[in-house]
């Protein structure tokens, strides 16, 4: 048995759909051994993920529903470095003054900062679905800017989108990436998100970067903007010494934002 043995149903589910996205179809036998539980406990678990509408039942295993790829791979995302994420919204909320119009990415990142802004008088542009959802619950005023509806990130992509952010101009824009290096600046692996947040970016006369550390020091496959391409960046940890370096080199702020 390994350590993976005491988890109870729900962290075996999460671990399941999380080795179906990235394998076309997992394997009872495998997942048994990899959990350190009984083959029929396994079998169990795949049938109410298929009662759920998220797994489909195959010989000896199941895969991916195509409905839920997309679902699933948000609910990964969302639900990672929570904590982190609350602690930089903080910081962030900060540098919104009233009367600002902001502009939001897609990025769960900004939607943890969005969902800290009910009672503030501000404009907001955003890019996607479920920022657009929590600001319109919280009565924050916010345009939608539409095109293609990008599902894995629930977002909105494409060239009408970039044709209408081409034409604003925004006090200041709030935007994360999947990795930052020195070199590679702040990267992205979907180039259609990259090209919008880049052109999000451009309308920003401030442009704030929210980021995890532990983007820190991975570099995805597109850049949206090289390091000298934000004003501030706000994270939870201190950066290597490269990193801070380099910051203070291209007179970019450094927030860390403070446990509460």
């Amino acid at each position: 048995m390994t350590t993976d043995s005491a988890l109870v149903p729900a962290e075996r589910h999460q671990h399941i759909l999380r080795l179906a996205l990235s394998e076309r179809i997992v394997r009872i036998k495998d997942l048994a051994r990899m959990l350190g539980v009984h083959e029929m406990t396994i079998r169990r678990d795949l049938d109410t993920l298929a009662e759920q509408g998220l797994l489909q039942r195959v010989h000896g295993g199941a895969r991916l529903t195509q409905q839920a790829g997309a679902e699933v791979a948000y609910t990964m995302r969302a639900t990672q470095q929570l904590e982190s994420k609350a602690r930089i919204a903080r910081a962030a909320r900060a540098f919104i003054e009233e009367g600002d119009v902001v502009g939001f990415d897609a990025s769960t990142t900004a939607l943890t900062l969005a969902q800290q802004l009910g009672g503030l008088s501000l404009q907001a542009v955003v890019t996607g679905l479920d920022i657009a959802n929590v600001l319109a619950l919280a009565k924050v005023p916010f345009t939608l800017i539409g095109g293609t509806f990008h599902e894995r990130a629930r977002s909105f992509v494409g060239s009408m989108v970039t044709q209408s952010l081409s034409r604003l101009h925004l006090d200041t824009v709030f935007f994360s990436a999947k990795g930052l290096t020195v070199s590679g600046g702040f990267t992205d692996a979907h180039l259609p998100e990259v090209e919008v947040k880049e052109r999000l970016i451009a309308t920003g006369t401030k442009v704030i970067a929210l980021l995890d550390s532990s983007k820190v020091g991975h570099e995805a496959f597109s850049q949206i903007v090289p390091l000298d391409g934000v004003d501030i960046l706000i994270t939870e940890a201190e950066p290597p010494p490269e990193l801070r370096e380099a910051l203070e080199a291209q007179d970019i702020r450094l927030v860390i934002a403070d446990e509460m």
